[in-house]
């Protein structure tokens, strides 16, 4: 493989494995690093430290060959796909430390990074195996899974397994390591497939869903990751570290949102929360507000289909839901979810108010591997395009793809997976597929990927993120509903666009340091930058300041801004669906309303100092930026 550039001996006192791990699967060879101190400092981890080896090692050495990254195949050997972990993953006692980030090079679905966040145990037990990022180069031959068993590295055949579904092909890797701290992360036929919007699924029931991730490891011919260890972080002040969790845990629990409407109903307590302002996009987002929407709301679920609250690793949160559908067509004995956006995606937006079925609609995705977003988005863009008389009856070949169909919705589920018959097409996504029929304005996604389940019509500052959003329509880029709806950590105005060019600014800071952690987005409802900050001084034993935390946000976020303006992203990106911005809302709380992008998006140009929607050189060296 030769040697990377990111080397140094490791000299942070806790909270990290130490080790980088680097698997060529074309020529199958292994090689690892230390963490480097400075890089760290500058990035934290996770997401932070992925895109920063990702630019540096590999898209840089791309350049340097006189290749330019518009021609990088997403689908190709040259792309690389990373999995990490950060210095908060897997510290017990911190609020929701279960979780890992997923980032690629190039995404299949958008063109742009990619990039996916997932909880569970995956992120935990990679540390506890002794890594905090894995990076996969190549192409496998044939199917191989990777076994990573405390610190010990194998390749190993993967042919028994292609073909598999995610959960029993989970529960043989589960059985061939037989080890008490084991996780498996897979794809299904979705990813094999190469579907667009395929996920990456671990733990059977959680996944990195968004970008086109499991069809990064399909193209790879890579089946699965499966990891164990008993490697424990070391924590840097541990008198500092025993006082801070037990402070941030009681807060977490007293908080209304983290230790109260979650726990007790799930995100799918959102459902009635968000249909009531008139933000929940209803059949495709032509209408915002659905009478019916308590059909599929959280406290349905919890009182109908509830067995039990699933939390991820060393969470106190525990907003996993553990459901099941007793009896009937849609009948499922055991199932996780539906979340929030879920629900949404595969009910609201495509007009099926019947929660057996998108249980099991849900249960599918995570069976055969599919984000359950895109998925849910792209059948309610084919339902408009099919009632529009777009698509042709002889093209469904048997689908009655009407809005509020719930058949339709289970049947196109595992069509995609499969790409069978009209799967085929929607195993493309909404943007591709509304294009095929000629009505491209018709696939509510930014940048090629679908938008999740909030009207910017009647959240101005969710809008102004979406366009913005580095992966594209993204919520969880600068979660703006915590403070335009939640009001926390203070209330603002969902339907004024003013200062939210700031509000948006903040959040995609913040958010880019919690991925770097990596912890659960849920904390920051109750903790912020100068939590964050103390948290990593005690565990790393870094000496962050509040501002420090934000700067090192804004750092990362301009990055992968940068590395986007190389695939040829700019400001004519930076806009929302027709819709948002053109047909004012036509009923319910948030009636007549439209998206006034234009004057937040020049507010939030002139505070990032891009220009054009690109960082300037100026802003990049201002922010310790080495390009």
């Amino acid at each position: 493989m030769g040697n990377t550039i990111i080397y140094g001996e490791i000299f942070l006192k806790g909270g990290y494995a130490g080790k980088i791990l680097f698997i060529n699967l074309t020529d199958k060879t292994i090689h690892e690093e230390h963490v480097n101190s400075s890089i760290a400092e500058k990035y934290i981890g996770g997401k932070g430290y992925a895109l920063y080896v990702l630019y540096k090692k590999y898209l840089k050495e791309y350049m340097n060959k006189g290749l330019s990254p518009r021609d990088i195949d997403p689908l190709g050997s040259e792309n690389v796909l990373a999995f990490a972990t950060g210095p908060i993953t897997g510290i017990p006692g911190v609020p929701s430390p279960g979780r890992y980030h997923v980032m690629a090079l190039k995404s299949p679905l958008t063109g742009s990074v990619a990039s996916a966040n997932s909880g569970g145990e995956f992120g935990p037990f990679l540390k506890f195996a002794g890594y905090d990022l894995v990076f996969i180069e190549g192409e496998a031959e044939k199917p191989v899974y990777i076994e990573i068993v405390n610190g010990h590295v194998d390749i190993r055949d993967a042919s028994d397994l292609w073909g598999l579904n995610t959960f029993t092909t989970t529960s043989i890797l589960k059985k061939r390591v037989n080890h008490k701290n084991t996780s498996v992360a897979c794809i299904g036929p979705a990813g094999e497939n190469k579907v667009l919007f395929a996920a990456i699924i671990n733990d059977e029931h959680r996944a990195a869903g968004r970008t086109g991730v499991g069809a990064i490891m399909g193209s790879k011919k890579l089946k699965a990751i499966v990891v164990a260890g008993d490697n424990q972080p070391q924590i840097a002040n541990t008198e500092e570290y025993r006082k801070l969790v037990a402070e941030m845990s009681e807060r977490i629990r007293k908080n209304p949102v983290t230790g109260g409407g979650l726990p007790q109903y799930g995100t799918a307590v959102l459902v009635n929360i968000i249909n009531q302002i008139g933000g929940l996009p209803y059949k495709n987002w032509q209408y915002g507000y659905n009478p019916e929407a308590d059909k599929i709301s959280g406290e349905t679920l919890a009182s109908k289909y509830l067995i039990k609250r699933r939390p991820c690793w060393g969470c106190q949160i525990a907003c996993g839901r553990v459901t099941r559908v007793q009896f009937g067509p849609y009948q499922v004995l055991y199932s996780e979810g539906p979340e929030y956006e879920s629900i949404w995606a595969l009910g609201n937006d495509t007009g099926v108010m019947d929660l057996e079925a998108i249980i099991k609609a849900n249960h599918l995705c995570d069976e055969l591997g599919l984000d359950t977003i895109s998925m849910g988005a792209t059948i309610a863009t084919a339902m408009e395009l099919y009632e529009k008389g777009l698509i042709p009856s002889e093209d469904l070949e048997g689908m009655d793809l009407r809005f509020s169909n719930p058949a339709a919705l289970v049947d196109a589920v595992w069509r995609t997976a499969y790409r069978a018959g009209f799967g085929a097409r929607l195993a493309l996504g909404s943007k591709r597929l509304a294009e095929m029929y000629g009505a491209p304005e018709l696939s509510m996604s930014v940048k090629g990927l679908e938008m999740p389940a909030y009207d910017p019509r009647a959240i101005k500052g969710i809008g102004l993120n979406y366009a913005t959003a580095n992966r594209g329509g993204c919520h969880v880029s600068g979660y703006t509903v915590a403070s335009e709806v939640l009001g926390l950590p203070e209330k603002t105005d969902p339907l004024s666009p003013q200062g939210k060019a700031k509000l948006v600014k903040i959040f995609q800071d913040l958010t880019s340091v919690v991925n770097s952690a990596v912890n659960c987005l849920f904390t920051t409802f109750e903790i912020g930058a100068r939590d964050y900050a103390r948290l990593f001084n005690a565990i790393a034993g870094f000496s962050f300041t509040e501002q420090e935390i934000m700067t090192i946000g804004e750092r990362i976020y301009n990055l992968e801004r940068y590395i986007m303006s190389l695939y040829g992203f700019s400001a004519k990106d930076d806009t929302l669906p027709p819709r948002l911005l053109r047909e004012p809302m036509p009923e319910g709380p948030a009636k007549g309303q439209v998206v006034e992008l234009d004057m937040m998006l020049k507010e939030y140009y002139e505070l990032r100092g891009w220009i054009n929607g690109v960082p300037t050189i100026e802003k990049l060296r201002e922010l310790g930026i080495e390009l």
